[in-house]
């Protein structure tokens, strides 16, 4: 009995190994918007091709990320929402429990305006009321792989354009990539200095999916 006890937390430590990595970590959090080639991988992450396959192998060999064949190109994805809940949970214990954490977080946010922000199981309950835009600030290929029902798609590098587009006189709430991500709270900065009512909601699709909230393609 000892010794399969013993097996079990040395299968735990390799998952844990696994995630001892800010590379393969931010592969993961790229994962989580949308399935990827090892091409498309390597650009985001600044990673060479093979540094980017090895990651991402490692990741395979632990069960967190699935690979399918698209074509000439290997596509991978998250191998399930349990894995975007186990690096939220990281992420949440580092916060706690690591004091510098609160240091680098402020030098994230020093250029935003403080944004309200609203929770999930608030924005569950709004979703069909007129007076709310949804608005997803993330890049047209995640959003088309899956995004919160009713949202619209504001990609980055619209953010300008969008804060003459939007409807005026409605509450915005939006959303990007996570809690780690800026594209939503440059587009509530930009909303804010219009005068428009405004909302981040906390995390981001990922957490939302990972959750069980409705979610469209």
């Amino acid at each position: 009995m000892a010794d399969i006890k013993k097996q079990l937390f040395e299968r735990l430590a390799m998952v844990a190994h696994c995630l001892a990595s800010p590379q393969r970590i931010a592969l993961l959090d790229y994962l989580a918007q949308a399935e990827r080639s090892v091409e498309e991988l390597s650009q985001l992450s600044g990673l060479n091709f093979a540094n980017t396959s090895r990651h991402l192998q490692v990741l395979k060999n632990h069960g967190l990320v699935l690979v399918k064949k698209q074509g000439k190109s290997r596509v991978y994805e998250i191998s399930g929402e349990d894995v975007i809940l186990l690096v939220r949970s990281l992420r949440q214990t580092a916060e706690t429990h690591i004091a510098e954490m609160d240091r680098l977080l402020l030098d994230l946010d020093a250029n935003e305006i403080f944004s309200k922000q609203m929770s999930r199981q608030e924005l569950l309950g709004r979703l069909d009321e007129k007076n709310f835009v949804i608005v997803d600030v993330r890049p047209e290929k995640e959003f088309a792989q899956g995004h919160i029902k009713g949202a619209i798609n504001v990609s980055p590098d619209q953010i300008n354009e969008a804060v003459e587009t939007l409807p005026k006189g409605k509450v915005v709430v939006a959303y990007c990539r996570g809690p780690y991500c800026v594209y939503s709270k440059q587009l509530l900065n930009a909303l804010k200095e219009n005068g428009q009512q405004s909302y981040q909601l906390e995390e981001g699709f990922p957490e939302w999916k990972a959750e069980g909230f409705p979610w469209m393609t």
